[in-house]
C-alpha cells in the first residue's frame, strides 16, 4: 500500500504477526517501545533537535529515539508523514510510531469546553463533537487522543473542572461513553476518520485536596467506587483503548505506582487489557511523592503496577535493563507491555499504512470546514446557561447596545486544551452583536479594563461608550490561563478590576446583561445581584461569539443546565447536590436554631444548584405520579409528569429524575440523578414525560463493597433541577 497524499511506500518492511516482532526485538528495543517522547526528539519534525529545559536532561540516546514507540503533541499531515518516514528508515524492524495528542474539545474546530458540553445534557451532540475532532485530528496524522477526561469534580478551585462534565457520576458516565463512541466509532480498525481514545485520569484526580492540581487524594474505597470510578468503567465498557494514570495518590499510593489499583482493579477485576500510559513525568514523580528512592525504584514500581508507556521521563530507558538483569523485574512484564503497544498499532493499521489517514490535500478540505463549524455553533447554543433574567433578555435589534469588558473584542473564547485552534479565525462577541442590529452605527464598544488590570483611560472609555446606550452588555470572565491544568484559584470571584467595572457601570442606571467567559463555576458576588441578566457562556469555542449573540437576541433559546453547582461562597467548597444529610441537618422539623450543620454567615446551599438553567420559554410541571407505591426487583416503576410550555416561544426543557434512599446500610445522598429527558415544546404545548425506574438503579456499594439495593423507603423527585422538583415516596419490597 502507499499513502495517497505523500506517494511514499507504506513501509519497506513486510508486516509480521505481532508476536514475531516481539520475538525478534532485543531487550533495548522492547524497552524503547515503552517510552513516549515529545516532537523535537524526532527527525523530520519542523522543530527537530530543539531539545531544551527538562527535555535536555532526559539523557535519551539517538538509538533510543529510533526505537521509541510513540510521540506526543504532534499534528499536521505533512509533519507526521515526515516524522514517520524518517522513523521507519531508522527503525530496524520497521515498527511505526504512535502519534498522540491532546485533542480534548476539538482539533481546529474548537467546541465548547467539556464542562460546557456537559451543560448541554445532549449526548448526541457530545458524540458528534468527538467524531468531528477525531476526523480533523486523524487526517492531520494523529492516532490517539488523550481524552475523554471523566474525573468527577466537586471543587471549582481546581482548574481542570473545565475538562470534566461535572459533579454527577451517572451523567459523567453517559458523557464518557458518548465521547468514546465519537472518537473511536464502531470500527476503529476500518474507519480511518477515527482515533483511539485514552480515558483519564485514573483515578479520582478530581478529588485533589483544596482544589490544588497534582495534590493528594484521600477517599475511602467505598466512596471511590460509588462516585469516582463509574465514569472510567463506562468509558472502558464502551471500548476505550487506553487509560492514563492520575498524578495523585489513591489510598496513599501514587496512581502511577499503584499496583492494587492498576493490576488488581483495572486489569484483573475490570479485565482491561489495553495500554496504560503515565501522565507527563509521572513515573519519575514517584520519587517526589516519597514511594521511590530513585529513578530505578520508580521504574520498578511503575512497571509492576502495569504502566506500559512512560511519558517524558526516562526511568524505564535507564533502569529496566538492569532491573531485569538482577531479577527484580521479569522480562515477561516488558513483553506484556510491548505486545499491547504493538496490538494497538496493528488495530490502527499502521503496519500496512504507517501514515494512516494523514493527507495534506484532504486535510485542507476537512479541517475547520463549514459543516464542522455549524456543529460547533449548535453545541455552543446548547451549552450556554442562562442564570438570571429579569425580562431584559432577549435584546432587540432596534436597541442601542454598548458592549463593554475585557471579552468584548477578545478572541480568547477557545479555552484551555485548544492548542490547534485559532483565535484569529473566530468572530468576536462585539462583531457578532453588531451584526444583529438594525443600526450598527449606534453600537459602542470598550474594553473598560483588562482581565485583571485597568487604567483610568479604560474606565473613561467605558463610561463614554455606555452613556447613550439603552442596554449594556458586560463581557467578563477569566482568561484561558486562569483555568485548565495548573490553573487553580483560591479566590474564584471575577478579578477585582472587573467587579469595579460592574460597580462603575451600574452607577449609570442602565440595564446590565453580564456575559461570563470562564472555565469553572464562579462565586458571582458582585455580578449576580448587580446585573439584570447573567448568561454563563463558559469558553464556547470557535463559534462562541456568534452563539452568544444568537442567544442574547433570541435567535436561539438558552437550554443549558448546570452540571456543577455554583457556590454561594468559596467557603462552602466543595458544595454539590448529591451530598449526605448529616445527623443534624439544617431545616429539619425538630432542628435547633444553632446546633445544626450550618454556617453562621452564609447559606448551606449553593447560589445555583446542579441541573439549574433558565429559558425564554417558561415550563410548568403538574400531575407527577408513580405507577405504584411499591417496587420489586422484578417489576419496574413508572414515574410520569406533565410539562407545559406556558411561555410565548418554543423551548427545550430538561426534565430530571432523582431518587433518595431514605434508609441504607450506609448513609446515602439526599438526591441522586437517575434519568433525564430533553423535550422541545411549542408555546402552549403539553407533554407527559415518563421514566422507568428499576431495582438495579437503587443499588449502591455497601460497607463490605458489595453492590446491591436495600428493601425499604425511597423518594423519587421529578422536576427542572436538583432543587426544583416534586417528591414521590415509594417502597422497595424484596
Amino acid at each position: 500500500m502507499s499513502n495517497s497524499a505523500s506517494g511514499l511506500p507504506a513501509s519497506s518492511h513486510e508486516k509480521l504477526p505481532m508476536h514475531v516482532y516481539l520475538e525478534r526485538m532485543t531487550l533495548d528495543e522492547k524497552i524503547a517501545q515503552l517510552i513516549q517522547l515529545a516532537v523535537p526528539f524526532f527527525e523530520g519534525a519542523s522543530d527537530a533537535g530543539l531539545i531544551t529545559g527538562p527535555m535536555a536532561s532526559l539523557g535519551i540516546s539517538e538509538q533510543t529515539v529510533h526505537n521509541a514507540g510513540s510521540v506526543l503533541g504532534m499534528a499536521g499531515a505533512q509533519e507526521t508523514i515526515n516524522v514517520q518516514r524518517k522513523h521507519l528508515e531508522n527503525n530496524r524492524l520497521g515498527i511505526p510510531l504512535l502519534m498522540m495528542a491532546d485533542i480534548v474539545h476539538g482539533f481546529k474546530t474548537i467546541f465548547p469546553v467539556p464542562l460546557a458540553i456537559g451543560c448541554s445534557w445532549n449526548l448526541e451532540l457530545a458524540e458528534l463533537s468527538a467524531e468531528i475532532a477525531a476526523k480533523e485530528a486523524s487526517v492531520s496524522g494523529v492516532h490517539v487522543t488523550y481524552a475523554p477526561m471523566v474525573d468527577l469534580v466537586r471543587d471549582p478551585r481546581w482548574g481542570r473542572v473545565m475538562e470534566s462534565t461535572g459533579e454527577d457520576p451517572y451523567l459523567n458516565s453517559l458523557f464518557a461513553r458518548a465521547f468514546v463512541r465519537g472518537f473511536q466509532g464502531s470500527d476503529l480498525a476500518g474507519d480511518q476518520d477515527r482515533v483511539a481514545a485514552c480515558v483519564k485520569h485514573f483515578a479520582a484526580y478530581g478529588a485533589a485536596e483544596a482544589g490544588r492540581d497534582y495534590n493528594t487524594v484521600d477517599i475511602s474505597p467505598r466512596q471511590l467506587r460509588e462516585f469516582y470510578l463509574p465514569a472510567y468503567k463506562a468509558a472502558l465498557d464502551e471500548g476505550c483503548e487506553m487509560v492514563m494514570t492520575a498524578f495523585n495518590t489513591v489510598d496513599g499510593i501514587p496512581a502511577t505506582g499503584n499496583e492494587p489499583l492498576m493490576r488488581k482493579l483495572l486489569r484483573d477485576e475490570w479485565g482491561f487489557d489495553g495500554i496504560l500510559i503515565s501522565d507527563w513525568g509521572a513515573v519519575k514523580e514517584l520519587i517526589a511523592h516519597g514511594i521511590a528512592a530513585d529513578e530505578s525504584e520508580a521504574a520498578l514500581k511503575a512497571i509492576r503496577a502495569g504502566v506500559d508507556i512512560e511519558m517524558m521521563t526516562a526511568c524505564y530507558t535507564h533502569h529496566l535493563n538492569e532491573l531485569i538483569s538482577n531479577g527484580e523485574v521479569s522480562e515477561s512484564l516488558i513483553d506484556e507491555s510491548v505486545l499491547r503497544i504493538l496490538q494497538l498499532k496493528d488495530k490502527l493499521g499502521l503496519f500496512e499504512n504507517p501514515y494512516r489517514a494523514a493527507d495534506p490535500v484532504r486535510e485542507q478540505e476537512i479541517v475547520f470546514s463549514d459543516a464542522h463549524r455549524a456543529s460547533a455553533l449548535e453545541l455552543a447554543h446548547k451549552s450556554c446557561v442562562l442564570l438570571k433574567n429579569d425580562g431584559i433578555l432577549p435584546l432587540k435589534p432596534s436597541q442601542r447596545i454598548a458592549v463593554i469588558g475585557p471579552f468584548a473584542r477578545s478572541g480568547d473564547l477557545l479555552g484551555p486544551w485548544s492548542w490547534t485552534g485559532s483565535q484569529d479565525a473566530i468572530i468576536r462577541l462585539s462583531e457578532a452583536i453588531r451584526g444583529k442590529l438594525i443600526n450598527p452605527a449606534v453600537m459602542t464598544v470598550a474594553d473598560g479594563c483588562g482581565i485583571d488590570t485597568a487604567t483610568e483611560e479604560q474606565w473613561s472609555e467605558a463610561a463614554t461608550a455606555a452613556q447613550e446606550a439603552d442596554v449594556i452588555v458586560l463581557a467578563l470572565g477569566e482568561d484561558s490561563d486562569m483555568s485548565g491544568e495548573a490553573g487553580c484559584r483560591a479566590d474564584i470571584r471575577l478579578p477585582q478590576v472587573q467587579l469595579e467595572l460592574i460597580r462603575r457601570v451600574q452607577e449609570l442606571g442602565k440595564p446590565i446583561v453580564a456575559v461570563l467567559f470562564n472555565g469553572r463555576p464562579l462565586d458571582l458576588h458582585g455580578v449576580f445581584e448587580e446585573s439584570n441578566a447573567v448568561l454563563e457562556a463558559w469558553f464556547p469555542g470557535s463559534e462562541g461569539g456568534l452563539a452568544v449573540a444568537d442567544l442574547l437576541f433570541g435567535d436561539a433559546n438558552p437550554s443549558g443546565r448546570l452540571t456543577m453547582s455554583f457556590p454561594f461562597s468559596v467557603g462552602q467548597v466543595p458544595v454539590y447536590y448529591n451530598a449526605f444529610n448529616t445527623g443534624r441537618p439544617q431545616g429539619a422539623a425538630d432542628a435547633q436554631v444553632r446546633y445544626v450543620s450550618q454556617y453562621l454567615d452564609i447559606p448551606n446551599e449553593p447560589l445555583l444548584p446542579f441541573g439549574f438553567g433558565l429559558s425564554y420559554a417558561s415550563f410548568e410541571y403538574a400531575d407527577a405520579a408513580l405507577s405504584s407505591d411499591t417496587m420489586t426487583p422484578e417489576q419496574t416503576l413508572s414515574v410520569t409528569v406533565r410539562v407545559t410550555n406556558t411561555g410565548a416561544v418554543a423551548g427545550v426543557e430538561t426534565v430530571q429524575l432523582y431518587v433518595r434512599d431514605v434508609s441504607g446500610e450506609v448513609v446515602r445522598p439526599v438526591k441522586e440523578l437517575k434519568g433525564f429527558r430533553q423535550i422541545e415544546l411549542q408555546p402552549g404545548e403539553s407533554r407527559e414525560v415518563a421514566f422507568e425506574l428499576t431495582e438495579e438503579q437503587l443499588r449502591y456499594y455497601h460497607s463490605d463493597l458489595s453492590h446491591s439495593s436495600d428493601a425499604g423507603a425511597f423518594v423519587a423527585f421529578v422536576g427542572a433541577s436538583s432543587r426544583d422538583n416534586a417528591s414521590l415516596p415509594f417502597r422497595l419490597v424484596k
